[in-house]
């Protein structure tokens, strides 16, 4: 028997499991429902025994979206199998608020569009667990957070199956990426180049590299527009258990790797969309995509990955949360301190600072020629 059916399949039969949650409640009987968390503080939200499966989480805050952490832990593992920003797990990046919703997640607010303001998020992934689970935020600002929670979940009478997955989580972030010609436009001749084989392995935005036995679900994708023009155009390559050429699966541009086409639209559908559209932020953009009914599957590990631009050739910030489930155990990974993970804003001006990659990017002869060209229009 399986406790982790779908959105549907499970409502017309009734199972043997104990609803409960884990919450902020005020448990002196008044009405200030939120906790709050020190500087520097790690507050355990709920610690779960099982076996059981987190069915939704509901979170709502006035700020806090990149400093605060979100980590999981499941079956008592020292490192965490979900570790994200708030924001960003739920979504929305780059401290960004926006109303949306999806299956896997939403968002609502009366400040759309706005930095560190109040909004609801929701979660519906499952996350089942067997003996334990544990739910942290960890305050890396340098001001109190206030947090209000809800965390359901079932508990039941017998373990889950050796064959069940458990979710993961992972932030990642290139501030700038190290594109080789962001002067040059998209969509123009000159940034047209050959990007294959070891380049393409190597210099691709990474969005998940992991180890072990499972599927791939989806990201979320976050993009500060510096060059101002369109972001996208760059496939998606995507590796199973090991390198080859091609990849596993190839895609044809950003855009339809997210689903859409013609460039991001304002809309946030079921499987795909903008939970955060740059024509209404001046430039930062928050997509999504979940290929829930077509997971990606891997037996030994998988390597994720989006090209910025053609062939790598800009260099905008970009984020992502990538959204997995894996048998344990799992290769840890760790996050970028906060002060690495705060967004970008424009100077007093109106203007991007100037950024520089963490690495030059090597030039081979078809980027000399093609920035040489550019430079002679």
């Amino acid at each position: 028997m399986t406790y982790t059916d779908g959105l549907l399949s499970s409502l017309t039969r009734v199972k043997k499991a104990r609803s409960l949650r884990a919450s902020s409640w005020d448990t002196t009987g008044r009405n200030n429902d939120a906790w709050n968390i020190a500087p520097g503080e790690t507050r355990v939200l709920a610690d779960i025994q099982g076996p059981g499966c987190i069915n939704h989480i509901w979170m709502t805050q006035p700020n806090g979206y990149r400093n605060v952490l979100i980590q999981m832990f499941w079956d008592d593992e020292k490192h965490p199998s979900v570790l994200c920003p708030l924001g960003d797990f739920f979504g929305l990046g780059n401290e960004i608020v926006n109303s949306y919703d999806s299956i896997l997640f939403s968002a609502s607010t009366h400040q759309n569009n706005t930095f560190n303001s109040g909004c609801a998020l929701n979660s519906y992934l499952q996350m089942p667990f067997n003996r334990s689970a544990r739910v942290e935020l960890v305050n890396e600002g340098d001001t109190t957070h206030r947090q209000y929670f809800y965390i359901d979940y079932e508990l039941y009478p017998e373990p889950h199956g050796d064959d069940v997955a458990y979710l993961h989580a992972q932030f990642h972030r290139e501030n700038p990426c190290d594109g080789w010609g962001h002067e040059i436009t998209v969509n123009t001749p000159e940034a047209n180049i050959i990007n294959a084989e070891r380049l393409a392995w190597d210099n691709n935005y990474l969005i998940l590299s992991a180890e072990g036995r499972g599927h791939y679900i989806g990201c979320n994708l976050s993009v500060t527009n510096f060059q101002g023009t369109w972001w996208g155009e760059g496939d998606d390559m995507i590796w199973i258990d090991g390198y080859k050429w091609p990849p596993d699966l190839h895609g044809t541009g950003s855009e339809d790797y997210l689903n859409q086409a013609w460039g991001m639209q304002q809309n946030a559908f079921a499987h795909n969309g903008s939970a955060i559209h740059e024509s209404n932020t001046n430039g930062y953009q928050s997509s999504y995509v979940y290929h829930i009914e077509n997971p990606i599957r891997f037996e030994k590990e998988i390597r994720v990955t989006i090209e910025h631009g053609h062939g790598n050739h800009l260099s905008n910030e970009t984020s992502s949360v990538a959204y997995w489930y894996q048998i344990e155990p799992h290769a840890p990974f760790g996050i970028l301190p906060a002060a690495q993970r705060a967004p970008v804003l424009k100077d007093e001006s109106g203007a991007w600072p100037v950024l520089t990659p963490s690495a030059e990017p090597v030039l081979n002869d078809e980027m000399k020629q093609m920035k040489q060209k550019w430079s002679r229009l």
